[in-house]
């Protein structure tokens, strides 16, 4: 299993906007392809910011490819996503996982 981790800094008042963007829009995209195996969000606050990290699990680099395409560490974040941030990290961090429980 690999997982994906981005980050992104939420402007305050779009928050709940953007969480609700992740659970209505985009997982339930990602949940049609195949070898996404899911998600989890986190978020703290930020000097002027709301700070999501997003780890999403996949099977395999090659499924977060079909996602991602061929440069894969190239974060993918839509449009309707931007215009809620105050800065987002270009590039995602792909993980092995060695050990869950």
């Amino acid at each position: 299993m690999i997982t994906r981790h981005w980050t992104g800094q939420v402007k305050p008042a779009e928050a709940e906007n953007y969480l609700h963007y992740l659970r209505e829009e985009l997982f339930p995209k990602l949940r049609q392809l195949k070898g996404y195996l899911g998600a989890s969000v986190q978020r703290r606050e930020a000097a002027g910011a709301t700070e999501f990290l997003v780890i999403s699990s996949w099977q395999s680099m090659e499924d977060i490819s079909r996602f991602a395409g061929e440069k894969a560490a190239v974060a993918v974040v839509s449009e309707k996503a931007q215009r809620m941030m105050v800065s987002f990290e270009k590039e995602v961090r792909h993980y092995e996982v060695a050990y869950a429980e």
